[in-house]
């Protein structure tokens, strides 16, 4: 892959980032977004080159669409999309490529409630294809959890398992790599505390 996108510097620090991530939220949740970024002088600036503020690794729910839920417009995310944020080698390159490439200070990871993967592992439904692939990936966090299962805690364990995941990679290292809980209801995004962090 080819480093041109990457000569520009970041414009803004992992903190600053976050903060455009959650008052982008704040706007949408509430009914005031301002869909920044869409418009046909933005899309033809970008034409040479992708700067994004922050990766998002995210479920693949149609209900959480990352640029929609955080307000923001073309070039400001580069989002990874799995069911249940289940990440392999595509997910791992895909955002190793924009933390070394492009030089992306932040890599979220947002969970959401009511995901329908952690469902059917917590039921164990049966799955049968590249399905089942993705059960196997989320089966350890139900194996974790304290019996009987709950789905809530084991969206937050999934999230938190995932992140321990991103940041045990070396090229990780350098950039700060959190978690994000996306309430299906409200519209609002809350962080996910790490482990043993919980109230």
């Amino acid at each position: 892959m080819s480093r041109h996108d990457g000569a520009r510097m970041p414009r803004v620090s992992a903190a600053e980032g976050l903060e455009r991530l959650l008052s982008g939220n704040r706007r949408y949740a509430s009914g005031r977004g301002v869909h920044p970024h869409q418009d046909p002088a933005w899309r033809e600036e970008n034409v040479s080159g992708q700067h994004p503020f922050a990766v998002v690794l995210g479920c693949s729910d149609s209900r959480v669409p990352p640029e929609i839920l955080f307000d923001c417009g073309l070039g400001d995310l580069f989002v990874v999309r799995t069911a249940g944020h289940c990440l392999d080698e595509a997910a791992f390159g895909s955002i190793q490529y924009a933390v070394e490439h492009l030089g992306v200070p932040l890599v979220v990871v947002l969970g959401h409630a009511r995901c329908g993967a952690v469902t059917s592992a917590l039921e164990n439904e049966p799955v049968e294809g590249h399905m089942k692939y993705l059960i196997d990936r989320l089966r350890p966090v139900i194996d974790a959890l304290p019996p009987p299962g709950d789905l809530e805690r084991a969206i937050a364990e999934n999230v938190r398992r995932t992140v321990a995941e991103l940041k045990s990679e070396a090229w990780a290292r350098e950039v700060t790599v959190l978690g994000l809980h996306y309430d299906l209801q409200s519209g609002r995004v809350r962080p996910e505390p790490p482990a043993g962090d919980e109230e």
